[in-house]
């Protein structure tokens, strides 16, 4: 399932693949240069699992609700690490109202919860709200071997 992407240029809408969310493209259209997504993705089961499969940079996912006051107050935070991380990692915020069998999947029992996948694992797990910086020191650390 691509995700769409709006070209800023001609405004017509392209199908990026979940694999290619963090290259450089070209409109379909008019070939005006489509960044890297910058912007964190509202994710269904069907972008999760593609995205998580298929991408070659880390993935932050915000597991959140609308209900929850330290989820708005991370909402921010998380826009900004996908705006500073962009090219470098791939953004999702999985709503758990709408897909609770997603945050059961990870064991999320708090919220907000965030988890870092690199190559399809899960590298990273934590609960609680925090800023951008601790937010992309997850993405940026090197992968502990096994």
């Amino acid at each position: 399932m691509p995700v769409i992407r709006v070209c800023e240029s001609c405004g017509t809408k392209n199908r990026v693949p979940a694999s290619h969310l963090a290259d450089q493209g070209r409109c379909g259209s008019c070939k005006a240069t489509l960044s890297p997504i910058s912007e964190p993705i509202s994710a269904d089961h069907e972008i999760f699992d593609e995205t998580i499969r298929s991408v070659k940079v880390p993935v932050l996912v915000d597991f959140w609700a609308a209900w929850c006051g330290p989820c708005r107050m991370a909402a921010p935070e998380v826009a900004k690490v996908a705006k500073n991380m962009a090219g470098r990692a791939v953004v999702m915020k999985v709503d758990t109202e709408k897909h609770p069998q997603l945050a059961a999947r990870y064991k999320v029992s708090g919220i907000p919860n965030f988890v870092v996948f690199r190559d399809g694992n899960v590298v990273f797990q934590q609960a609680g709200a925090v800023g951008a910086a601790q937010m992309e020191s997850w993405l940026t650390a090197e992968p502990v071997s096994r």
